[in-house]
């Protein structure tokens, strides 16, 4: 594992703002990764503090003067371009991905547009509504569905449609969430991750990590508050179709225009070991059972030498 940090680049850092909590429904998953990464850069000896943008005004934020920000908040409103906005605006660099990039990869609709246009394979979809012919959506897609809200995380709002008349009740759980609703072809499969580290042609993939959850159950309550979930880091996977995963992740990275870290979910089609993409998640958990630190852990990079990594890459995005 890497060790720490000299004082002198501790000290060149300035005062640092950890960006955790937030308004989204994934306040309480961001609260665990904030409080871990604050701890971590403080063990380095990173003059770090907390500060929850669900709590305390963007005047607050100002006044604070912090030198940069380490974003470990999840999904609206810190994660979908809104807040790296905020931050252009104050002159604050931040970590992760600019406000485009940011807002793209939070919808995952937009997403798949541009990684379909680009020629990178994702699971086919539709936008539904009140009005969708929902019989003819299944009927060209085929069944069974993933229904979910486009702008949300941590799984909330999922559901898998096995037949024509569950579309009432999986909408009905996103419509609360989101003004439009995808559906999406069912992949069967095996479910993987990959962390993509820096930016453009710098750009890198970790270690593969696959997922194993009860009954293909990999939900928020599993995701984060059980230790129900398998993971294998490296998955026992042939390496050239491991490669391929890390080759397409980055690309998916690229395509949408994400620097300094994100996650990528890849499906393996179980039919003909196919990978599929899903989403990308640009600032992703850091929790205790999050996906980003155990494939560094497999590479070598410890937690808090993650973390160091990640600050390191805090700029302003747009030139002026």
């Amino acid at each position: 594992m890497s060790t720490g940090i000299t004082k002198e680049e501790a000290q060149s850092f300035g005062k640092v703002g950890v960006l955790f909590g937030g308004r989204s429904a994934e306040r309480e998953v961001s609260i665990m990764s904030g409080t871990g990464v604050l701890e971590a850069l403080r063990s380095q000896g990173i003059d770090a503090h907390p500060f929850d943008p669900g709590q305390r005004s963007l005047a607050e934020l100002a006044a604070e003067k912090f030198d940069r920000v380490f974003i470990a908040l999840h999904g609206r409103y810190g994660e979908d371009g809104t807040l790296q906005g905020a931050l252009e605006l104050l002159g604050i660099p931040y970590t992760g991905s600019g406000v485009m990039a940011s807002s793209v990869a939070m919808d995952k609709i937009t997403t798949k547009i541009l990684w379909l246009k680009a020629g990178l394979p994702t699971p086919e979809f539709a936008v539904l509504d009140d009005a969708s012919d929902l019989p003819a959506v299944a009927a060209r897609l085929g069944l069974p569905l993933i229904v979910k809200p486009p702008h949300e995380g941590s799984s909330i709002g999922f559901s898998k449609v096995d037949a024509v008349d569950q579309f009432g009740a999986a909408y009905a759980k996103c419509a609360p969430l989101d003004d439009s609703v995808l559906a999406e072809s069912f992949v069967s499969g095996r479910e993987f991750t990959v962390a993509v580290l820096g930016t453009g042609a710098g750009a890198r993939a970790l270690p593969v990590v696959e997922i194993v959850a009860p009954k293909g159950n990999y939900d928020y309550q599993n995701k984060y508050f059980t230790d129900d979930v398998q993971y294998f880091c490296p998955p026992q996977l042939d390496e050239a179709i491991q490669a391929e995963m890390r080759r397409i992740a980055v690309e998916a990275y690229r395509t949408l225009g994400c620097e300094g870290w994100a996650r990528v979910d890849v499906l393996l089609r179980d039919s003909d070991n196919r990978p599929f993409l899903l989403e990308a998640n640009t600032s992703p958990g850091m929790t205790s059972h999050s996906l980003v630190p155990m494939a560094a852990r497999a590479e070598g990079m410890s937690y808090e030498a993650l973390c160091v990594e990640i600050l390191r890459s805090a700029r302003l995005k747009i030139k002026g």
